[in-house]
């Protein structure tokens, strides 16, 4: 019975390894296209070697952004780990999909143009997959928005108010 379980605890991790994996690259090379760059970036997720127990290695995950040579995670500068971040993040998504997200910040680290391309793919999928609540301070966010909640401080009242535009 113990190997039976142990069998397939491995089937449902190389499954969702898998699905995973496959939807990463698609998701990175959706987010990193360009009229530059048409074909987009390259990441995928590799286990180490032993495969017949793949939770005693680790994973390593990699991510090329386009017309970039291969080099180590911690090699990329803040823009491109973030949208590889999230490119890994929706990739999990939507494997066990959540009905919405709450990201704060997330663009701190990008330039326009990743932002730009972070905000029309949150926007796409945003539209038949997943509901989004972005804590962001920056205006392309805003223009993105389908709606707008903002919080200030009230000092007469000694509390925050809400204030919603949509």
């Amino acid at each position: 019975e113990f190997e039976s379980v142990k069998a397939k605890r491995s089937e449902l991790f190389l499954d969702a390894f898998g699905h995973i994996d496959n939807a990463l690259k698609t998701i990175y090379t959706d987010m990193t296209k360009s009229s530059k760059h048409p074909l987009g970036g390259n990441a995928y997720l590799s286990l180490d070697d032993d495969t017949d127990e793949p939770f005693n290695g680790g994973l390593k995950f990699n991510a090329m952004p386009p017309m970039k040579r291969f080099r180590d995670m911690e090699q990329l500068s803040g823009g491109e780990k973030t949208v590889a971040a999230l490119s890994l993040l929706f990739a999990i998504h939507s494997f066990r999909p959540a009905p919405f997200f709450i990201m704060d910040e997330i663009d701190a680290a990008l330039d326009n143009i990743n932002l730009r391309k972070v905000c029309n793919y949150i926007r796409r999928r945003s539209q038949s997959d997943f509901q989004c609540i972005v804590i962001s301070l920056k205006d392309m966010f805003y223009e993105q928005a389908e709606a707008l909640v903002g919080i200030c401080r009230d000092a007469g009242m000694n509390s925050s108010r809400t204030i919603t535009l949509d």
